[in-house]
C-alpha cells in the first residue's frame, strides 16, 4: 500500500555502500553510551546522557546503522575503545589473522594500523617480521614495552598526509568501520589517496559481522557506539564501492566477525581526473585574474563598454570577473522579458539591445561563448557601432574576429 510505504521508506545514504534507501530495522529507544562511559559512581552511571537507536536498514546491501548516530557524541579523545576478549578461541582468530598478513608481506615491511588500541597484532607481526616497520594510528594507543619496531602515533590517520610519509605495504583497521559515521566516505578517500600517491599497498579491514543475528534475533547486539552492523554482503559491497581489489571476504571467529583482505592504489583513473580537476583550478583562478586586470585597464582607460547578457551564465561572468555597477553600469540583452529587471548580485538594470543602436560605446563584452557567434550577426544585422567585440577565452579577454577561439 502507498501509506505503508510512505510511512516505512526512508532516502538515507546507506554508510557502507551509499544507496538511498532504507527501512526501520531497531528501535531500541534512547539508551546510554554502553562502552565508552566509564561511569565512577551509580548516581553517575543512572544520571547519563540518553541516545537514541534508531536503526534502519538499506534495502540494496542489507547493512544496518542508526540513523540518529553523531559521532561527536562519543568521547573517543578521552577514553579509548578497549576490546577485551582473552578467550581460546578468539586468540586462535588472533593468529590466523595474523598469518593471513605475513602471507602478504615481504621480509622488511612497512605496516600501518589505523585504531591500533595496545597494538596487539601490531606487536605479533613485529615478532614475526622483526626487520620491519610497524606504526599505530590511535589518539588512545598504548604499546606495551620491548617493541621496538613498534611506534605509536597518537594521532588520526590522514591519508593524504600519512600515506605519503610512510608508503606503507599493508593497511590494517580492525574495529574500526562499525564506530565511523561514514565508513565509506572514509575508505573510498583512502584508496583515492593511494592512487594520487602511486601506491599499490593491501589493506585488511575487519568488523563485528551480523548475519547470526537474523537466525537468533538477539537485540544486544545494538547500542550507540557501534553505528554501523555489517553482514557479509554490505562488508564485501563497501569494499567493492572503495574501489578496491578484493583478494578474499572471509567470516572469522565462529562466524561473528567479517574480514577481508583487497588491494587499493591501482585506480589511475581516478588520479587523472584529480590532476585535471586541479589544473582546471589553477586556470580557473589565473583567468580570474587575467579577465578582471583587463577589465581595469578598460575603466582606467576610459573606454566606454557594454556588457552583452545579464542572467544565467551572463550573471555568473559579470561576478565572477567582478564588473561591478560602478565601473560598468551598462548590461544589454536581446530578451525583452529581462529588460527592466536587474543582473543578480551586481545590481545593473538590463536594458535592451537597442540601447547599443541609440548610445554607442567602443566596447561590447560578450559574456556567454555559446551565444557569441548569434550574438555577433545579431549585432551587425541591427546596424549597432562598435569598436571592438570582447570575448573571454583560454583565460583572456580576446578580440572576437582577430583572436584564436572555436566561437567564430
Amino acid at each position: 500500500m502507498p501509506d505503508t510505504l510512505k510511512k516505512t521508506l526512508f532516502n538515507i545514504a546507506c554508510p557502507a555502500c551509499g544507496f538511498h534507501a532504507a527501512v526501520p530495522f531497531y528501535d531500541g529507544g534512547a539508551q546510554p553510551l554502553a562502552t565508552l562511559a566509564w561511569p565512577q559512581s551509580s548516581a553517575e552511571a543512572r544520571a547519563m546522557e540518553r541516545l537514541p537507536l534508531a536503526f534502519k536498514r538499506c534495502v540494496d546491501c542489507g547493512h544496518v546503522f542508526n540513523s540518529e548516530f553523531e559521532y561527536s557524541r562519543i568521547p573517543y579523545s578521552d577514553k579509548p575503545n578497549l576490546m577485551f576478549n582473552r578467550g581460546g578461541i578468539w586468540a586462535e582468530h588472533l593468529r590466523l589473522v595474523r598469518d593471513r598478513v605475513l602471507e602478504r608481506l615481504p621480509e622488511n615491511p612497512t605496516v600501518l594500523e589505523i585504531g591500533c588500541g595496545d597494538g596487539h597484532l601490531l606487536q605479533a607481526l613485529a615478532e614475526a617480521r622483526p626487520g620491519g616497520r610497524y606504526v599505530g594510528f590511535d589518539p588512545n594507543a598504548y604499546i606495551a614495552a620491548g617493541y621496538d619496531q613498534v611506534e605509536a602515533r597518537h594521532v588520526l590517520f590522514d591519508p593524504a598526509v600519512h600515506l605519503a610519509e610512510y608508503r606503507p605495504h599493508m593497511l590494517i583497521s580492525r574495529h574500526v568501520m562499525e564506530h565511523l559515521e561514514n565508513p565509506l566516505g572514509f575508505l573510498q578517500p583512502l584508496a583515492f589517496a593511494a592512487s594520487w600517491y602511486g601506491i599499490e599497498c593491501h589493506l585488511l579491514l575487519e568488523v563485528p559481522c551480523i548475519d547470526r543475528v537474523f537466525e537468533s534475533g538477539r537485540t544486544t547486539d545494538f547500542f550507540y557506539e557501534h553505528n554501523s552492523h555489517f553482514t557479509e554482503k554490505s562488508f564485501t559491497r563497501m569494499l567493492e564501492r572503495t574501489g578496491a581489489a578484493i583478494d578474499t571476504v572471509e567470516l572469522g571467529y565462529d562466524g561473528e566477525v567479517v574480514y577481508g583482505f583487497a588491494r587499493i592504489g591501482g585506480k589511475t583513473g581516478q588520479a587523472a581526473l584529480a590532476r585535471e580537476a586541479s589544473a582546471f583550478h589553477a586556470h580557473a583562478q589565473e583567468a580570474r585574474a587575467n579577465v578582471r586586470a583587463t577589465l581595469q585597464t578598460l575603466f582606467d582607460a576610459g573606454v566606454r563598454v557594454a556588457v552583452w547578457g545579464g542572467t544565467g551564465k551572463s550573471a555568473a561572468f559579470i561576478n565572477q570577473f567582478g564588473l561591478d555597477a560602478e565601473r560598468f553600469p551598462l548590461v544589454v540583452d536581446s530578451d525583452p522579458a529581462k529588460v527592466g529587471t536587474f543582473v543578480p548580485g551586481a545590481g545593473q538594470e538590463i536594458r535592451f539591445r537597442d540601447e547599443l543602436a541609440a548610445h554607442p560605446v567602443h566596447t561590447i563584452v560578450i559574456t556567454t561563448q555559446w551565444r557569441a557567434r548569434d550574438i555577433v550577426q545579431e549585432i551587425q544585422r541591427h546596424g549597432i557601432p562598435y569598436g571592438q567585440i570582447l570575448l573571454e577565452h583560454g583565460g583572456h579577454l580576446m578580440d572576437y574576429f582577430s583572436g584564436a577561439h572555436p566561437y567564430k
